[in-house]
């Protein structure tokens, strides 16, 4: 399971020419709004400042589980992050051919009869606990980054999954504790969705308060696909190094992948900053195809994703080689 090092920087473009900076000095660059081409769904991103942090949590934490150190520096490039989760509406412009236009982006040939787009899922991936302005919710990773492929496709911009030290750069705000407001969860049920507060259910996206860069139900709601392939021992391989500037496991297999927030029906030890999870083939376990859904999980509503975009493009040929990677293309 390798650390990916070819240097995302040279897929990615991930150097912005900005240098690092101290997650203290200014760390949002800005914030955007793209409507996607031929809708009027749009979607906000919050910028980033790349910077060095601490990633992983410190033994003494509570709830700590054993894959989550031990706690590595690491460095993480400019970049923008959704300010929301992926939302039921933004995701059916994909997976329904009806509902997605030949209209691109100025100066994009956008054919949409080219898409690879979800088959029909089997069951309601929602499990009836809401759509329209609800996180999409119940896909695989794979379709996930196929969703991030269309709206690339679409608009012209480079989208992605997050991987999970972005994430967890995002999530912290530059804050050494548990969770982004603090080392306590007393103050939980103001930032996030989880067991005590949900009534067992996801909600619409953005109705509790964001954190301090602005982003919103990084703490619970559902629980978010990173691009990573899960290991156990991610901070072992980081700790070979001083310092690893945006780390990636690339996949080599569907499952485990890297989970990321917590969700709904979780515990506040899981929404913590640095609570891992791991996907499991048991999120498939009522789907009766044979072979199973690339693009579906029957059994995981509780999962869904955020996306981000690199501050400076890739090439075609670098975002061709990423697709590769990231999708076996």
């Amino acid at each position: 399971m390798p650390l990916f090092r070819i240097n995302l920087s040279a897929i990615l473009l991930w150097c912005t020419g900005l240098g690092f900076q101290s997650v203290s000095a200014q760390p949002h660059l800005e914030v955007i709004t793209d409507t996607i081409p031929g809708t009027e769904i749009h979607f906000s991103m919050v910028g980033l400042q790349g910077s060095s942090f601490m990633m992983g949590t410190p033994e003494r934490e509570h709830g700590r589980d054993l894959d989550e150190g031990p706690q590595q520096e690491v460095s993480v490039s400019s970049f923008y992050i959704g300010i929301h989760e992926v939302t039921y509406d933004e995701f059916l412009l994909f997976s329904s051919s009806e509902r997605d236009s030949d209209e691109g982006a100025p100066g994009i040939d956008y054919d949409p009869d080219l898409i690879a787009r979800p088959s029909p899922p089997y069951e309601d991936p929602a499990h009836g606990m809401g759509s329209n302005g609800f996180p999409a919710v119940g896909m695989t990773q794979w379709s996930a980054l196929q969703y991030a492929y269309w709206l690339t496709t679409k608009t012209g911009i480079f989208y992605r999954l997050p991987t999970e030290a972005e994430w967890e750069y995002a999530c912290r705000t530059g804050q050494a504790t548990a969770f982004s407001f603090g080392e306590s969860a007393d103050s939980l049920s103001v930032y996030g969705w989880h067991y005590g507060n949900s009534n067992e259910t996801f909600q619409q996206v953005g109705q509790k308060k964001p954190n301090s860069w602005g982003i919103y139900d990084m703490h619970g709601n559902v629980a978010e696909w990173t691009l990573d392939e899960y290991s156990s021992s991610f901070f072992e391989q980081l700790v070979a190094d001083t310092m690893m500037v945006d780390p990636w496991i690339t996949p080599t297999r569907l499952h485990p992948r890297t989970v990321r927030g917590g969700a709904y029906d979780d515990s506040p030890e899981s929404l913590r900053c640095g609570a891992r999870l791991r996907s499991d083939l048991d999120w498939k376990r009522r789907d009766p195809q044979i072979p199973r859904s690339m693009w579906w999980n029957t059994d995981s509503p509780f999962v869904g994703f955020r996306i981000v975009r690199p501050y400076i493009q890739p090439t075609p040929q670098e975002q061709a080689e990423f697709w590769s990677v990231a999708l076996g293309q």
